[in-house]
């Protein structure tokens, strides 16, 4: 990787008319549940000497990670949001649960746009923070128990399908905020890598990024599509203003099937955009919550 991850990025020339960027976790792979309950839920409990209030750190980490709409959010970001909720629970408080203070993880997610090991290391050197050092020690931690637990797990049905059908009209790239060792592996084990035409992970910045210099202004804006499922996807795409095609969680096979058959050509005969992403929208929106249940 050169010393601006982005000019890789920038440096993609369009080989084909389209262009889709494809999220991983829990959009191409079933990898969410896996991930967040057996390696990151743990490790944080663990870091973060949250064993008194486990059962409540088990439920906000599913709730922002899984269940809500800042499901695939940067791991940095919904560990500041994993305390917050936790420090407004009325149960937290009952047991004088002491909650980390994490200002200076906040301070760098505030000036940092690549949210990952590499660029932590870096801030870690400069400004020789424990708190910083333990969110490095954490972050290595989950990334170590990913690489020993999670494997052998295929695409979505429908999704390598897709792949090889968008092929041959579309540049693809994965875009994702997990890091690209772990996105390697995982495409490479499943002969998937071979289509994407980049592997795009945390290291190389935000979703919003990675299309803004992978697309924007390369293909026309109604020929650019991200496939994801989480409102940070969407997001993604509409800040650049371009398309989006959600695969609704708990649904995904259903989506991918959809889009196999009917959306994908939608996409390639300019059908797509307007009320058709829309509706499809409307949909992926009512299956994401954003107040907790235990706030209702």
């Amino acid at each position: 990787m050169t010393n601006d991850p982005h000019q890789v990025l920038k440096d993609l020339v369009p080989q084909k008319d389209f262009f889709v960027g494809i999220d991983s976790d829990g959009c191409a792979f079933d990898t969410m549940e896996i991930k967040h309950k057996e390696c990151f839920c743990p490790n944080t409990i663990m870091h973060w000497n949250l064993q008194v209030v486990s059962k409540y750190a088990r439920d906000a980490w599913d709730f922002a990670n899984l269940y809500s709409k800042t499901r695939g959010a940067n791991r940095f970001l919904t560990l500041i949001q994993i305390m917050d909720l936790l420090r407004d629970r009325k149960e937290v408080q009952a047991r004088n649960a002491k909650i980390p203070d994490l200002t200076p993880v906040i301070e760098w997610t505030k000036k940092e746009s690549k949210l990952g090991n590499p660029a932590l290391e870096r801030y870690a050197a400069e400004v020789n923070d424990p708190v910083i050092d333990q969110a490095l020690r954490w972050s290595k931690a989950i990334n170590q128990t990913v690489a020993e637990m999670v494997h052998d797990i295929p695409p979505y049905p429908f999704m390598k399908e897709s792949l090889v059908k968008l092929s041959k009209k579309a540049d693809a790239m994965v875009v994702s905020s997990t890091p690209v060792e772990a996105l390697k592996r995982e495409w490479e084990e499943n002969d998937m890598d071979g289509y994407m035409r980049l592997i795009c992970g945390q290291e190389y910045g935000s979703k919003k990024e990675h299309l803004a210099y992978a697309a924007k202004g390369k293909y026309p804006d109604d020929q650019i599509l991200m496939i994801g499922d989480a409102p940070g996807d969407m997001k993604a795409a509409k800040a650049n203003g371009v398309l989006f095609y959600p695969i609704n969680p708990g649904h995904e096979e259903d989506s991918w099937e959809r889009f196999y058959n009917e959306s994908m050509d939608k996409f390639f005969n300019k059908e797509y955009e307007g009320a058709y992403e829309a509706n499809l929208i409307e949909e992926f929106e009512s299956y994401l919550p954003e107040i907790p249940p235990w706030k209702l």
